[in-house]
């Protein structure tokens, strides 16, 4: 550091990073801080089973690392990020009939579903052609459409509850099965407010840019903005874990990629005691028990089609995922959980020696959740690929606690850093406007606990930077 700072960041996930690249690509001298080893957050890769075998440690699949308006902006062919795109972004197989596939084309799609097929394409068409005005409009805080009439189109139907706009658009079950698999990704009961939103939007991606996955793995994009960084002029240390703000060097302001809890803690004094409370109520959602696999083999889906697909949707018909996830909704455990699962190596052959092949899935369970979900993973899996477990050569556990211990921001294994819900979506961490700022003008909030929230688009940390520079801005005046 050979002048004196601008500002600090503390956390290294693409938030943090994002907003430290804003600032340091208008000039200002920016340092960031990281308590690991290495930067990225929860979107690092590493040998987690075997030698030679790479995992997706957290993020893996990156629908908004291509769509998002800070990823547009992104040189990322100047630093060697590619990304791969598999056949099909997503394949559900079903009991004892062809599996669904979500295919980049909506007419592709929509022959799959029989009788849904036209109410599918009047769904999806209009927002697939618009799919970057909605992303901008909604991947961000509250504020007034710039195109209202494409809003009010796309609000309506995604503030119903997924199960219930699942009946009305459908008249069959794979068409509800796809959508129920596609809404699952919010981690909330399909019951809810708004959970329609996310079915929406993981569609219309993938029909407008698809669901790629990183190629040498998804390490490769905290290691491509920390590069960038670096050529505009940023600093980063890592390995340093701040207990205050007083462990921070002077800088004119601070952005914090941290939940609340931490920011409460690491703030302390510098934030008024309502403030404070505030950041302590905030809601985590649900959390996640992870599985990685290196096999033997390919998966030997029962459908041979599912080979197409980097990510496979194991949950089985509308109302079992219903089912699994209001389970979970509710604080228990779902005998038959809706998996997510993704395997990369069939589309990157860096990811695993030939022949060989990596893998990963995830269930719901309970926040902080302690149970052990191998058997009821493997079981779903196995449901759909007859002698999936002959070809397991290691596993590798991440329950709730040890995707905490790896990211402090995984709270109880909760990987969207809050609860994803109608009253907390907009107004996390707090009903503080905008929700970036806080009532000390020093500090900025740039994680995922800020809109839009998980997922690796770096968005909270673009508008966080948006709001930083307003704050230095402000400071210059004054």
């Amino acid at each position: 550091m050979t002048r004196p700072l601008d500002a600090v960041v503390v956390g290294s996930g693409p938030n943090g990073l994002a907003a430290a690249i804003v600032l340091a690509e208008r000039g200002l001298a920016v340092h960031v801080v990281e308590a690991a080893d290495d930067v990225g957050g929860a979107c690092r890769s590493a040998e987690l089973t075997l030698p030679g075998f790479l995992h997706d440690v957290g993020a893996s699949v990156m629908p908004f690392a291509t769509s998002s308006r800070f990823f547009r902006e992104f040189p990322a062919d100047r630093y060697g990020l590619e990304v791969v795109h598999p056949a099909v972004p997503m394949a559900h197989p079903l009991d004892g009939e062809e599996a669904v596939l979500l295919e980049r084309s909506i007419t592709a799609t929509a022959a799959g579903l029989g009788g849904d097929a036209g109410t599918y394409r009047r769904l999806l068409s209009a927002a697939t052609r618009h799919e970057e005005e909605i992303l901008d409009q909604f991947l961000g805080p509250l504020r007034p459409p710039r195109h209202p009439l494409l809003v009010a189109a796309f609000g309506a139907p995604a503030l119903l509850p997924a199960s219930i706009l699942a009946r009305v658009a459908s008249r069959g079950g794979r068409g509800r099965a796809l959508f129920a698999g596609m809404a699952a990704h919010s981690i909330m009961s399909l019951k809810s407010t708004a959970s329609s939103s996310t079915g929406i939007v993981m569609a219309m991606v993938a029909h407008a840019v698809g669901w790629p996955i990183v190629r040498g793995g998804a390490g490769n994009v905290p290691r491509a903005l920390a590069a960038h960084l670096r050529a505009q002029g940023g600093t980063i240390e890592t390995g340093r874990r701040i207990a205050s703000l007083d462990d921070l060097p002077a800088a004119r302001i601070r952005l914090l990629d941290l939940v609340p809890r931490d920011i409460e803690r690491v703030c302390a004094d510098a934030l008024p005691p309502r403030y404070r409370r505030s950041l302590l109520r905030y809601r985590h959602g649900p959390g996640v028990f992870k599985l990685d696999w290196a096999l033997d083999g390919p998966i030997p889906w029962a459908d041979a089609r599912c080979a197409g697909a980097a990510t496979v949707h194991v949950g089985g018909a509308f109302e079992e995922i219903v089912a699994s996830e209001e389970d979970v909704a509710a604080g228990r455990h779902a005998p038959r959980p809706f998996v997510i699962l993704v395997q990369p190596s069939l589309f990157d052959d860096s990811r695993a020696p030939a022949g060989r092949h990596t893998a990963w899935a995830y269930c719901h369970v309970p926040n902080g959740s302690g149970r052990d979900m191998t058997e009821a993973i493997e079981a779903q899996v196995e449901r759909f690929a007859p002698g999936f477990r002959d070809i397991i050569a290691a596993r590798h556990v991440l329950d709730p606690a040890g995707l905490e211990a790896y990211d402090a921001n995984l709270v109880g294994g909760d990987i969207n850093a809050g609860m994803f819900s109608l009253g907390q979506l907009f107004t996390r961490p707090t009903a503080h406007m905008p929700p970036y700022t806080t009532p000390n003008p020093g500090i900025v909030i740039c994680s995922a606990a800020t809109p839009p929230g998980g997922a690796v688009h770096g968005m909270c940390g673009w508008w966080a930077a948006q709001a930083a520079l307003r704050a230095l801005d402000r400071q210059a005046v004054g």
